[in-house]
């Protein structure tokens, strides 16, 4: 494409919407916003691109992180000033601990009122300049395609993430000569034959060495090469936290995922490695165990698409700033003696230990859901969740086989589940997409099942109703036993709410009332709630209340 050539006389808003298709953008989700009329109103003549608007900036922000995550391509936000951009502000949290691309676009006052506490005004570059990758606002109408082409630029590029644009609302209808650049396609940049041999010669030294993988895998989509190379070098996989379907779970050398409430069979595992090979993972608090497992005995090769990655956290051994795929490309060339499917055997009957289902009729209705799904939904289904204990059990037992079938938050955000089920079935819409939520944080987004009856998205959402902030129940009674405050909640009808907003929607109680409730939602092509009623006492995968009230004593 010839940029010289490239030029159009249009209002800043129609050039936005210009570098959306060029980008391939097709659907975009907002809280509408008198700040941003005039880019609705472009939208409204774009024919490519839904606009899909929701009840909450928080919610359109979770359902454009989870459509990205989906699609792999960057999601697309909208909101107004102070206000609507506050509310969003978690989901642009969300991307940016989640490497998620997304760009925020975000109605901003009057320029000329600007510095004078205007109706809604904030600094919109300052206020998200901590939790974005780059912030900017547009002041010169001319430069609309030029700072907007680089927002979508920096959020795909290197490790991705969030880009906020502040809009000035009387830039937006101003017109001028604009001039578009090319779509650039991501850099993808390789290791140099240097450190292909350098981790070549310590890896052919390792004993027991260990691959760490991360969300990397997925953006790099180099999940059949990391297959590749754990198969020829027989090295166990584990996986970061929130990222399981980077590999196979019932893969021969896969050996846990690496989160919270990890077994100590899957903390063996990395406890007992000499050589820990981390692609695409920046090595999170969670993942690490508070930041503990990798400790100063064993070596470290850490390849990641982020120079600012390498070394934030651990100082590797050796240290690659690559794109994973690439890496793993050149790596899986190498000529190493493998003497190490002892070992991969010996983690994988771990994780198998640690993951085996067991499910008595005296156990809690969490496992039997589990149970259920691992039975009635396809392998290629796709799981989303919110934050919350009732995750535990999910993360515990479920195993994940094909690629690009599981979404959750490694920033721990609630209410992302619901929300980010909707952005990944408009993404992926020959999937099954189902959400698990405790009540706690489904009530925090809950209003967006009328925007999934709206536009009828059919997803199949399951809120595990215990009647408390579950999570923080069990930390009180670890740190302060039976003082209880703050974590109780009342009782609400999900069924009956669901229902009000136009979505199918069953209560249960039981196995048997799930299954019969879960077979009806894979019949229909509609949103559906399914509410479990579960008890107080079962607040953990490892431990009721009584128990933990027990080893205070």
């Amino acid at each position: 494409m010839n940029r010289n050539r490239v030029r159009k006389t249009m209002t800043a808003a129609s050039a936005i919407v210009e570098c959306m298709r060029m980008e391939g953008v097709s659907k975009a989700f907002c809280v509408p916003g008198e700040s941003y009329l005039p880019l609705l109103d472009a939208l409204h003549d774009e024919k490519a691109i839904q606009v899909i608007s929701a009840r909450h900036e928080s919610g359109a922000g979770f359902m454009a992180e989870g459509y990205a995550k989906a699609s792999l391509k960057p999601g697309v936000v909208m909101a107004t000033r102070a206000v609507g951009g506050g509310n969003a502000a978690i989901a642009v949290h969300t991307a940016y601990q989640d490497s998620t691309p997304m760009v925020v676009f975000l109605g901003q006052v009057s320029s000329k009122f600007r510095g004078r506490e205007g109706f809604q005004e904030v600094n919109l570059e300052t206020y998200f300049e901590p939790i974005a990758k780059w912030t900017v606002e547009i002041t010169d109408a001319k430069r609309t395609p030029e700072l907007v082409q680089r927002a979508f630029r920096i959020a795909k590029s290197g490790r991705p993430g969030p880009v906020v644009v502040s809009l000035p609302e009387d830039i937006l209808p101003m017109e001028a000569e604009m001039q578009f650049g090319p779509v650039t396609s991501v850099p993808r940049p390789a290791p140099s034959l240097t450190e292909i041999n350098q981790v070549e010669l310590l890896l052919s030294g390792a004993k027991q060495p260990l691959i760490l993988a991360g969300g990397g895998i997925k953006s790099a989509k180099a999940e059949a090469v990391l297959q590749r190379c754990a198969e020829k070098w027989k090295i166990p996989v584990i996986t970061a936290f929130r990222r399981h379907d980077v590999f196979p779970n019932n893969h021969r050398l896969y050996g846990g995922q690496l989160g919270l409430g990890t077994s100590k069979e899957i903390l063996q595992t990395v406890q007992e490695a000499d050589v820990i090979l981390a692609f695409g993972t920046r090595l999170s608090e969670v993942t690490t165990q508070d930041y503990t497992i990798i400790t100063p005995e064993k070596k470290l090769i850490h390849v990641d698409l982020d120079y600012e990655t390498i070394g934030k956290v651990f100082a590797p051994d050796i240290g690659i700033v690559a794109d994973v795929r690439e890496a793993l490309l050149l790596l899986e060339k190498i000529q190493i003696k493998s003497e190490w499917e002892a070992w991969a055997q010996e983690r994988r009957l771990a994780y198998e230990k640690a993951s085996h289902l067991h499910v008595s009729d005296h156990d809690s209705i969490y496992k039997h859901v589990i149970s259920i799904l691992k039975k009635k939904i396809a392998k290629d289904d796709l799981i989303t969740n919110d934050a919350g204990n009732f995750a535990g059990w999910l993360h515990a037992y479920y195993r994940f086989h094909d690629k690009h079938t599981y979404i959750g938050p490694t920033s721990g955000a609630m209410g992302y589940g619901m929300p980010a089920a909707l952005g990944a079935k408009l993404a992926l819409p020959n999937k099954t997409v189902i959400s698990l939520s405790g009540d706690g944080g489904f009530m925090m987004t809950a209003q967006e099942l009328e925007t999934a009856a709206r536009y009828h998205i059919p997803v199949i959402c399951l809120v595990f109703n215990n009647r408390m902030y579950g999570t923080i129940r069990m930390h009180q009674e670890i740190h302060y036993p039976k003082k209880v405050i703050a974590t109780d909640l009342g009782d609400v009808s999900f069924k009956d709410l669901a229902r009000s907003m136009g979505v199918t929607a069953y209560q249960v109680g039981t196995p048997a009332g799930f299954t019969e409730a879960l077979d009806k939602a894979l019949q229909k092509q509609a949103p559906v709630v399914i509410e479990i009623l579960t008890d107080k006492e079962q607040i953990s995968v490892s431990s009721t209340i009584s128990e933990l009230q027990h080893r205070k004593k």
